[in-house]
């Protein structure tokens, strides 16, 4: 593997390339798994070099050298990423972070502000051409390369041979070391298995078949992916490859076919995972591994059409700030390019972005969103930036809201447990109303089942789910949205003013169990808006009085009648038998549906009003 062409007086040991850094360099080393770790022993272990900067975006092996004194006489590290074996010596001092975006580190390199002398690095035996491949860490590597005034890089037959960007000419190359090593191995952390398929579940609500994922670097972005089972035709374009998109190539789940920029082509900038990455992307047209100036810019992400990026976070304040590299002041990961591909996502014809965690950390003694981002915390993403975020507990839709209602939505998605803190921490930052009414202070998870989907005779489809507090403001603006005569017949009166105070009101009497309202939506210019209510509020054990009102343009759609039968459900469930209703007798509608739907029905009539009892099936 080392007689090709270009390779004549290339070939050395580590120690002789090593032996040609003058003291005083500044090296780079190829990040991630494809670290040449033969070669930073080397590096290491050369007591007479002294007064050398080296630079790394993902470091693993020098980890073992930084509680060696002499070391850090002689090295001063600088990581653009700090991993977890690097998190406490960066807390110590040990290491040096410099925060950028990875996309602009290859612009970096180009304008000298960060100066290269020598790049230690990993490749692919090269083929009979003399051209051989970066493998699993393209990235920022390949810019370094170009960058650089010497290059030493260690053959590896175990190095994948990718495909994109990552390849090189051996006359590229100034020193050549062939040493067989296993690459690093990266296991994902384990995430708490039932936290993880309850935030799975909600993600794969705004997950559509068809869809192109970025997943963000994190344990729980990918730990999600195993319940993506359900899922079709998915495509990819994300920074990093990991073991866990394996099984969903494999299974026909992500096929990238229907993706309208790189069709067909997995796009990605490294990879970090096990065997079971590094054998499936050898030498695999379908993955593409491109540089991270290219990948993970905006402009480029924003052509994959329906782009969704999936990324996470350590904490999230109540007005909409992400923190995902520090806790506090201790450096936990780095900045990346989560902003770039949140950014991408709003480019995109169909895109959205995603920022997942669990809600709470410590053992559940610490909440992950909460009032303010902790002392010295990072803000990676903007608020202006955030769309949805998700916990266990639900998704809170942050895109286009105030800081109120960014407030309540974050609020019913926190842990139970902090609920009622963080409304009094919101009162007290000015961010709310001092009567706002905290959600309720219990696991929700039981009305995910309460959701339904029906497409409606115009061919729409109408969505089903419990009103939450987040809706104030979209169901002020449905009542608006009535006629008043519309208005007249649901209340029996005329009602002009829907004010917030009502809304409170109506939170207040809301449990879920015995008194719920479900709305129905549709789609109106990729925004959901409400065009139906249906609620039913307890009379006795038995019996739960209900009412609905539809906007008159779904009329004679069949919403109304949907909506009823899914109250009953619901009501079912909790326990009820029937529904009582009351309405005007000029509301001939409604009364003909209640005919329609119950065949064991009471009518009796005044002058002013009409009562209906209608029995379920289990009373009958």
């Amino acid at each position: 593997m080392t007689k090709e062409k270009g390779c004549k007086g290339k070939v050395v040991t580590a120690d002789e390339a090593i032996a040609t850094i003058k003291n005083g360099s500044r090296i780079f080393i190829g990040s991630g798994c494809g670290e040449p770790q033969h070669l930073i022993h080397s590096l290491a272990n050369r007591n007479k070099l002294t007064d050398v900067i080296i630079f790394q975006m993902l470091a693993h092996t020098l980890a073992d050298y930084l509680n060696d004194k002499d070391f850090l006489q002689r090295f001063s590290v600088k990581l653009f990423f700090v991993p977890i074996k690097m998190q406490q010596a960066a807390f110590e001092g040990k290491v040096d972070y410099i925060p950028t975006y990875l996309s602009q580190l290859p612009q970096l390199f180009r304008n000298k502000q960060i100066v290269i002398d020598t790049v230690l690095i990993q490749i692919s035996p090269p083929d009979c051409f003399g051209i051989a491949s970066l493998g699993v860490s393209v990235d920022v590597t390949l810019e370094a390369v170009k960058s650089a005034k010497t290059v030493i890089a260690q053959i590896n037959p175990r190095m994948p041979r990718t495909h994109g960007d990552g390849f090189l000419h051996v006359n590229d190359i100034d020193y050549l070391i062939p040493f067989e090593e296993e690459l690093i191995f990266m296991d994902q952390e384990p995430v708490e298995e039932e936290t993880a398929r309850r935030i799975a579940q909600y993600v794969k609500e705004l997950v559509d078949d068809g869809s192109t994922l970025q997943v963000g670097y994190g344990h729980t972005p990918y730990a999600l992916l195993q319940y993506f089972d359900n899922k079709n035709d998915l495509g990819i374009h994300t920074h990093m490859i990991s073991d866990a998109f394996i099984p969903l190539i494999k299974a026909g789940i992500i096929t990238n076919k229907h993706k309208n920029f790189m069709t067909d082509r997995a796009v990605a900038t490294f990879c970090m995972g096990s065997r079971i990455a590094y054998d499936y992307i050898d030498n695999n047209i379908q993955f593409y591994f491109g540089t991270a100036d290219w990948v993970n810019t905006p402009g480029i992400i924003g052509k994959n059409d329906n782009f969704i990026s999936i990324s996470s976070a350590l904490e999230v304040d109540l007005t909409g700030q992400v923190c995902s590299d520090s806790v506090g002041r201790q450096f936990f990961s780095g900045t990346g390019d989560q902003s770039n591909f949140i950014r991408g996502a709003t480019l995109s014809k169909g895109g959205l972005s995603i920022i997942a965690l669990p809600s709470t950390a410590g053992g559940g003694q610490i909440s992950r969103i909460v009032a303010n981002l902790s002392a010295g915390a990072g803000v990676a993403t903007l608020r202006a930036d955030v769309n949805f975020v998700v916990t266990e507990f639900g998704i809170a839709q942050l895109k286009g809201k105030s800081v109120s209602q960014r407030v309540i939505e974050l609020c019913q998605i926190a842990h139970p447990d902090f609920r009622a803190s963080l409304i009094d921490a919101a009162k007290k930052n000015h961010y709310i109303f001092k009567d706002q009414l905290p959600p309720l202070a219990e696991d929700l998870i039981f009305i995910e089942e309460y959701k339904s989907r029906t497409v409606l005779k115009n061919g729409k489809t109408l969505s089903v789910r419990p009103l939450l507090p987040s809706d104030e403001i979209a169901y002020r603006n449905f009542f608006y949205s009535l006629k008043e005569e519309t208005i007249f017949l649901r209340f029996f009166h005329s009602v002009t003013i829907f004010s917030r105070k009502m809304a409170q009101e109506h939170w207040a009497h809301m449990d879920y169990r015995k008194n719920i309202s479900l709305v129905g939506s549709v789609k109106n210019r990729g925004n959901k808006e409400i065009v139906a209510i249906g609620t039913y509020a307890k009379i006795d054990k038995q019996w739960a009085e209900v009412a609905f009102v539809v906007r008159e343009d779904l009329q004679n759609q069949g919403v109304a009648g949907y909506l009823f039968k899914e109250l009953e459900k619901v009501a079912s469930t909790n326990g009820f038998g029937g529904f009582y209703a009351t309405t005007l007798p000029e509301n001939t509608s409604m009364i003909t549906l209640c005919r329609k739907l119950y065949s064991d029905i009471k009518i009796s009539s005044s002058a002013d009003e009409v009562s209906i009892w209608m029995k379920f099936n289990q009373m009958r």
